[in-house]
């Protein structure tokens, strides 16, 4: 059996796992197709049922506009799922870039990356989101890059492990011997045997940034209203929690399972991938 087919095997298997990537699934399909699943327009307001409690005509209740909120946290879904993806990618491709030429060369450049991860791991990572998304202002983009740029740092110290580990092995030797250039010895030889703690790391980053995303819309400077999202909705909860409770339930238990599942997923690759457990 191959590594990837005993690797998927296993995640099924893993009862967890299958928790949690059917919850990435059914966020998945609720972003894509949040137009035809939502009963109402997000910001379709309704002077007569302000406030209103969970009723057979608004499953999870109207906010102090009369906004359906199962409509808002449908299209919320996407606003968060967007930044948490977006953020990941952008992350992960510094990160295995850099981690990549750390690990490969040494020497001076290894000692260039690394103490420049140290110096971001000195800042402590939200604050520092904070005061960039102060200076630039808030916008769902400006949101996105910001996360993903102050969250490399960890790819890039696993990418650089797996490299600096790969590159001693006697096939990537050869290829050196052979005069391979370094290019092709990176991305042909070391680089997709690296990449396994990288699968492990992304859905745990994506958890991470919606949680992000979401601390920074509860504070007011994430995605800005009328724009629908998971945290802004949880201050119009806050500043209504004793008269309505639904509107900071609801989407509180939305980030809860969004990051649950990921990290259930996560852990479930790992678990998947680690040689110690195959038989």
């Amino acid at each position: 059996m191959t590594l990837l087919g005993d690797t998927l095997r296993r995640l099924i298997k893993n009862k967890m796992g299958v928790a949690g990537l059917f919850v990435v699934a059914v966020l998945f399909f609720v972003a894509i197709f949040a137009s035809y699943l939502a009963p109402y327009e997000p910001d379709r307001i309704d002077t007569a049922h302000i406030l209103a409690p969970p009723s057979q005509a608004h499953y999870m209740g109207t906010d102090i506009l009369g906004r359906d909120v199962l409509s808002r946290m449908i299209h919320g879904s996407g606003v968060s799922l967007s930044v948490g993806f977006v953020a990941v990618g952008i992350s992960t491709l510094i990160g295995v870039i850099l981690g990549s030429l750390s690990g490969y060369y040494g020497g001076i450049v290894d000692r260039v990356v690394m103490r420049f991860v140290d110096i971001m791991l000195c800042f402590p990572t939200f604050f520092l989101i904070l005061a960039v998304i102060a200076f630039i202002g808030p916008s769902i983009w400006n949101i996105m890059v910001v996360i993903g740029v102050t969250s490399w740092m960890g790819v890039t110290r696993l990418v650089r492990a797996e490299f600096l580990s790969i590159r001693e092995r006697d096939y990537v030797q050869a290829a050196i011997s052979q005069g391979a250039s370094d290019a092709r010895i990176i991305f042909l030889h070391i680089l997709p045997n690296a990449m396994a703690p990288v699968l492990v790391a992304a859905p745990l980053g994506v958890a991470a940034a919606v949680l992000v995303e979401s601390s920074l819309s509860f504070l007011g400077i994430g995605v800005q209203p009328p724009d629908p999202s998971w945290g802004n909705m949880l201050t119009e909860g806050k500043d209504n929690i004793e008269i309505a409770w639904w509107l900071s339930v609801f989407p509180g238990l939305a980030i809860f399972i969004t990051v649950m599942g990921y990290n259930l997923l996560g852990e479930a690759i790992r678990d998947s991938l680690d040689p110690r457990l195959r038989q």
